[in-house]
């Protein structure tokens, strides 16, 4: 089994996270971490194969945690798992040896194909000798790069998802699906099924917003 540690601050994305774990053959959750001290001390044990890793932790960043293990001579693997796009920090994840970069938001599907790509990737290296041919090489990085293709629901357009994913994230609270349809040109409906998705996918936070005439409504929050 690969024993793997969610590292994630927030409480529903980890357990999703976790849960994802939990649907997959040869996998087991061994623990998960909400700060970077926690991560760091729940790898001290050694026992953990393969790190599921949050880029924006509250006391740290994730590609300061993989830098102290790599510091220490920790070579457990890692995923990155994140919202974060900036170029300088998947330039900075590859250097330190990390073998995915997950960008949120994403379904069941995508996490199931990159952790398969993986346990594909590891099972070859345990596989192989002292050495390797060419193309034992190629074949092991090419489980790692293989182009993830991603789901969209039935329903629902990349370009909109897009939008209605950057106006949540670049938003400076928690926004309603009336907040989102209305700059974006899209009927309530509409919104709502999109922010659903997103909280569907543990991209964003769902939660009553009180305080307004009749059925309290529903209100979205990005989780980074």
């Amino acid at each position: 089994m690969i024993r793997v540690l969610v590292v994630d601050d927030e409480d529903l994305t980890a357990a999703a996270h976790a849960e994802y774990v939990r649907r997959i053959p040869g996998f087991e959750v061994a623990g998960i971490a909400g700060t970077a001290a926690a991560a760091i001390a729940a790898l001290a044990g050694g026992s953990i194969d393969l790190v599921l890793l949050d880029m924006n932790l509250p006391d740290g960043h994730g590609i300061e945690v993989a830098r102290r293990l790599r510091a220490t001579g920790n070579s457990v693997d890692i995923i990155a798992i994140t919202a974060v796009r900036e170029i300088e920090v998947v330039r900075g994840a590859l250097s330190l040896g990390i073998v995915q970069y997950l960008v949120k938001p994403f379904g069941f599907a995508t996490f199931g194909e990159k952790l398969a790509g993986y346990a594909s990737w590891r099972s070859q290296l345990e596989a192989s000798t002292h050495s390797a041919t060419q193309s034992q090489i190629d074949s092991m990085l090419a489980t790692l790069s293989t182009p993830t293709i991603v789901a969209i629901p039935k329903g629902l357009a990349a370009a909109t998802l897009e939008s209605v994913s950057a106006f949540v994230r670049t938003a400076d609270a928690a926004v309603s699906a009336v907040e989102v349809a209305e700059p974006l040109r899209l009927s309530r409906v509409t919104a709502r099924r999109y922010l659903e998705h997103l909280a569907d996918t543990g991209v964003v936070t769902r939660a009553p917003r009180y305080g307004t005439p009749g059925r309290p409504e529903l209100e979205y929050r990005w989780t980074r």
